[in-house]
């Protein structure tokens, strides 16, 4: 797996407090059990710490899988 997804992947895992689950690409993250309003927000400021990337509120909220997630984060790296 290329280190950059390989990286996203663990980051998420963090962030979202799931590191005993195996998280794939093409997961509906929102339909995690872990994921709740707090989830939202530390996968957001994850995204900032980690890849330095923002995305507003609109364009996330438009986002439904793990590896829609990561292909947002990869252009505005």
């Amino acid at each position: 797996m290329e280190d950059t997804a390989k990286k996203f992947l663990e980051a998420f895992q963090e962030a979202l407090e799931v590191e005993g689950k195996v998280i794939k690409f093409e997961d509906k993250f929102r339909e995690y059990e872990e994921w709740n309003s707090l989830a939202r927000l530390s996968l957001i400021a994850m995204l900032d710490e980690h890849f330095g990337v923002q995305i507003q509120t609109a364009d996330f909220d438009k986002l439904q899988t793990v590896g829609e997630l990561f292909q947002a984060v990869q252009t505005k790296v």
